[in-house]
């Protein structure tokens, strides 16, 4: 099992890397950027929230799903797909922060946030907050 794990991440890995070339030769240089950032500092949101005392531990359970959800292989929407393949997990990922955004408040999340705030406040309105 970990050796499929660790061909799903490759996989995902370059159909992202994929994905954002395709962006980038398109014309879409910002979006790139946006995609290409989004998920390292995601997985790094999260890292810090299961970190965070103020953080209650259904909402840690919740984030360490959602970790697996992001890195798995398995989609709603195949990753090869450009643009709506991570689609699925970005919802997942706006879901969890909407629900860690409620137990926590928005400067926890804000706070181990690492890429550009307007991301991070473009994740929060996707969740619907």
């Amino acid at each position: 099992m970990g050796r499929g794990l660790v061909i799903g991440i490759a996989v995902v890995a370059a159909v992202w890397l994929i994905s954002i070339l395709v962006l980038v030769l398109a014309g879409r240089r910002s979006r790139a950027r946006e995609l290409a950032a989004l998920v390292p500092n995601l997985l790094a949101l999260f890292r810090g929230l299961i970190r965070d005392r103020r953080v209650p531990r259904s909402s840690k359970l919740l984030l360490g799903l959602a970790i697996i959800w992001i890195v798995s292989p398995i989609d709603l929407i195949p990753e090869f797909i450009p643009i709506a393949g991570p689609l699925d997990d970005a919802i997942v990922a706006a879901l969890v922060l909407r629900h860690v955004l409620r137990r926590a408040g928005r400067p926890v999340l804000a706070e181990h946030w690492r890429g550009d705030p307007a991301t991070l406040n473009a994740v929060i309105r996707l969740a619907g907050m």
